[in-house]
């Protein structure tokens, strides 16, 4: 019986540990985020297609 309680003993002890010092479980820092990717147009292009596919869309319901 004296084992059950010195093995949750140490079960508690290690999850407080792993609270309070969170850095000692911790794995390496994660690399600096890429530079900000500028846009070379297909992304305004894709969205004004999309813009006028819906206007199409619009016209032939309200035409139909």
């Amino acid at each position: 019986m004296e084992v059950i309680s010195r093995a949750s003993f140490g079960v508690v002890v290690v999850l407080l540990l792993a609270a309070v010092f969170p850095a000692a479980f911790a794995n390496s820092a994660s690399p600096a985020p890429a530079p900000f990717a500028t846009s070379d147009g297909t992304a305004i292009d894709q969205g004004i297609a999309y813009l006028l596919m819906l206007v199409a869309l619009a016209l032939t319901y309200l035409i139909h």
